[in-house]
């Protein structure tokens, strides 16, 4: 026997909620895939961050070479010659200018 049941919004919103509170989710940062982090055994801890994989070939990939895979934090420039510099970097693919 089938029960129909129906779900105001504000209720569905709750019922979303308490799932996702519930699922630790992760990035692999080797495929991209999604991880639940909270069930997976496969981990790797670099400079003591921990990372969670989807399979062994991507922890065994990540541990061989991790500055592959995890983007460094740079500092924002903070001057306006600083953010200037980056806007023109980023507009010249950081080649020179060439005058005529």
């Amino acid at each position: 026997m089938c029960a129909v049941y129906h779900l105001e919004a504000h209720e569905m919103e709750i019922i979303m909620m308490k799932q996702t509170e519930s699922v630790q989710s992760a990035i692999d940062p080797v495929c991209g895939m999604s991880v639940n982090s909270g069930t997976t055994k496969i981990i790797a801890t670099i400079e003591g961050r921990q990372y969670y994989f989807c399979a062994e070939g991507c922890r065994k990939a990540f541990e061989e070479n991790p500055g592959k895979y995890i983007e460094p934090e740079c500092a924002k420039p903070k001057s306006w010659w600083g953010r200037y510099m980056a806007k023109l970097q980023k507009a010249t693919g950081g080649k020179p200018m060439k005058c005529h």
